[in-house]
């Protein structure tokens, strides 16, 4: 990879954690919770020396947010504790060995406490095997 796009790849990413971190509380759900709330959390992944980002609102239980599998995840969540590595492990999934490191985080709050998680996976089905359907979006 050049250093131009190393540089174009670096500041994309500043771009787009920027412009979510931007947006007003309304668009992103605040990070406290309510009653009713179980957590509010903003999750992300991004590529190997961050090359690209993606990333999704979570809102438990699933009744807001932007996370395609929103139930499966708030379950998986619940199970784990609010924290994505403690996800229980089910039956083996079938990795690869394949070099392909993708960074995992999750910001926000769960039951009431604020999470800040930040974890490296050696590849993105390992990121799954791990989490579940916490990062699957």
């Amino acid at each position: 990879m050049s250093v131009r796009t190393t540089a174009t790849a670096a500041a994309t990413v500043t771009a787009t954690a920027t412009a979510l971190l931007a947006l007003p509380p309304a668009a992103v759900g605040a990070d406290r919770t309510d009653a009713k709330e179980s957590g509010r959390l903003l999750l992300t992944i991004s590529g190997a020396r961050n090359t690209w980002i993606r990333g999704v609102r979570l809102v438990c239980p699933a009744t807001g947010g932007h996370h395609p599998r929103a139930a499966e995840a708030c379950a998986d969540l619940e199970r784990a504790g609010g924290r994505p590595d403690q996800f229980p492990a089910g039956p083996g999934q079938v990795c690869t060995r394949e070099d392909d490191p993708v960074v995992a985080t999750a910001d926000g709050a769960w039951h009431g406490a604020t999470v800040s998680w930040r974890r490296t996976y050696p590849n993105p089905c390992l990121l799954e095997a791990a989490t579940g359907a916490i990062f699957r979006f």
